[in-house]
């Protein structure tokens, strides 16, 4: 399964999904997971992008611990365990078409929120709806940054409050996904060592473009952080819709 050039493809993915991430917070995850898609099964694919967004969030949230509102990650942090409660009791593993369309159709759900009703995660409950609602959809379609983007764009944080906190709370949404999928994993003949090792190795990648990315956040605006958030999320929207309605029609 995992032969020479795919290990090199995957640490170039991790790199570039996480060095993307480190700088709008989100965007890498998208790109992580229809990579990750494209070899592996559905809850093997989860756990994966579940243990490199790990390395990504959870070193990205160190760099800038410092601007970290940590009850609003409380708040989440509850809220995705909830969620985690209930679909355990269902096991459902969706079909890798409606996982591409789910991605592809949240950053345009996000954006469509009208601004005047637009949650705010720093208001009294909104995080600990944040992290249901992120904690379903990390079940269902293995990313959360463009849903939860509609409880972070219109608060007024800094860039690196915005990104530091987001990263924190993103670690406890992928440890749920990680408890989820990972009970339904099953390899024979030791696959199960080969795997944790390639996720290992994956995640030191993911590391790396994380710390590269830290220059490019220092230097951007508040403005322009928030421009291209909504232009990338956005693109990468319309590709995964389009993959997810040309898987579906093939069949």
């Amino acid at each position: 399964m995992f032969s020479l050039p795919v290990l090199v493809a995957l640490a170039f993915v991790a790199v570039a999904t996480s060095f993307i991430s480190g700088i709008f917070g989100m965007a890498g995850g998208m790109m992580l997971i229809g990579f990750l898609l494209l070899m592996l099964p559905v809850p093997v694919a989860m756990v994966f992008h579940g243990v490199i967004q790990i390395a990504a969030n959870g070193w990205r949230a160190w760099l800038w611990r410092q601007h970290i509102r940590w009850r609003v990650v409380l708040e989440f942090g509850i809220g995705s365990v909830a969620s985690l409660l209930v679909f355990s009791f269902f096991a459902f593993v969706p079909d890798k078409a409606l996982v591409l369309l789910m991605i592809g159709l949240t950053p345009f759900i996000a954006l469509s929120v009208p601004k005047s009703i637009a949650p705010d995660v720093e208001r009294a409950g909104q995080a600990f709806l944040a992290g249901a609602i992120g904690g379903a959809m990390q079940l269902v379609a293995g990313i959360t940054g463009p849903l939860l983007d509609i409880f972070y764009v219109r608060t007024g944080m800094p860039r690196q409050v915005n990104v530091a906190t987001k990263s924190a709370a993103q670690v406890l949404g992928h440890l749920t996904k990680i408890a989820y999928f990972g009970a339904m994993v099953s390899s024979p003949g030791g696959r199960d060592l080969e795997q944790w090792l390639v996720m290992g190795y994956a995640a030191i990648f993911a590391v790396l473009g994380t710390t590269l990315s830290r220059g490019v956040l220092d230097r951007l605006s508040d403005r322009q952080f928030y421009y291209w958030t909504r232009r990338v999320i956005l693109g990468l929207g319309l590709v995964y819709v389009g993959q997810g309605v040309w898987l579906m029609a093939s069949r």
